[in-house]
């Protein structure tokens, strides 16, 4: 199989570092961005010109292009593009503060836009190319004190959705994965409510935050270099499914909010008939 060409956001710590040294352990070539560059020099020293690092802020639409362009320009092309970089903003949706919530938008929807923009007219001009948009497990399901991280990785989910009809004539492929819990922070399955960006706390919260406190963690943590073998086996697939889950334990908890949603749905026929109205057509 020959070598790929890799453009990897967030690459410096978490999965995104782990991708990145898997893809180029096996010979491949990466473009990794990251906000500091200098957080990739023992890659450069490791793998010489096989690795581009690239100063980028993905919220920052110019450097994004900028460094799209630099990257095609020292590689000739790109094979997979993993958009990788974001974070989590914990707190209630009473706590959120505007400021707050643009930010999460900026970085997880916005930075993975600007992202795609920039690679799609290569992409489209090679007739080929893997957009692997790294969602997660909180972009199905929702649960308290995570609305506008839900808010920001369903919003990528929905967005992701229809740029695959959109692109697939041009051979370009696109790929949700949707991880759960993994040991990126030493060994240990991250805690959101611990290592988020956490909002002011109000206290008619706290007993809130006290209960999910105690289950936070608890699933089983998946193992990052696992995850990052896993995703080269899918950039090397002719046909690539559109949603993968990475990781253990929210299988089952997704099967049941999803049951639960069509139970409601079909619970309340009878109000989604009234609301049609007699002869009246869809809107």
């Amino acid at each position: 199989m020959s070598s790929k060409v890799w453009f990897i956001t967030g690459s410096s710590r978490g999965l995104g570092r782990h991708f990145t040294e898997a893809a180029l352990s096996r010979g491949d070539r990466v473009a990794a961005a990251a906000r500091n560059a200098a957080d990739l020099d023992d890659l450069v020293t490791a793998y010489g010109d096989a690795v581009l690092p690239l100063a980028v802020d993905v919220t920052d639409r110019a450097a994004v292009l900028d460094g799209v362009r630099r990257a095609v320009d020292r590689f000739g092309r790109l094979d997979v593009v993993v958009n990788n970089a974001g974070y989590a903003q914990v707190g209630a949706v009473e706590e959120l503060t505007e400021q707050e919530l643009r930010d999460q938008m900026e970085t997880n929807l916005f930075g993975a836009v600007w992202v795609v923009q920039a690679v799609l007219p290569h992409l489209r001009e090679q007739r080929s190319g893997h957009i692997i948009q790294l969602s997660s497990a909180a972009g199905v399901i929702a649960m308290p004190l995570g609305g506008a991280y839900h808010a920001s990785k369903w919003a990528l989910e929905g967005l992701n959705e229809a740029l695959a009809g959109e692109v697939a004539e041009f051979g370009v492929k696109v790929t949700i994965v949707e991880p759960g819990g993994f040991a990126t922070r030493g060994g240990k399955n991250p805690d959101p409510l611990a290592n988020g960006h956490m909002s002011s706390t109000d206290p008619a919260y706290d007993g809130l935050r006290a209960r999910l406190g105690a289950l936070a963690g608890k699933q089983p943590a998946g193992d990052p270099a696992a995850a990052a073998q896993a995703l080269l086996k899918l950039a090397d697939l002719d046909s690539p499914p559109l949603r993968v889950l990475f990781g253990q334990g929210f299988y089952p908890m997704i099967q049941d909010a999803y049951d639960a949603r069509l139970k409601t749905w079909s619970d309340w026929q009878h109000l989604s008939a009234e609301a049609h109205g007699a002869g009246a057509g869809p809107r």
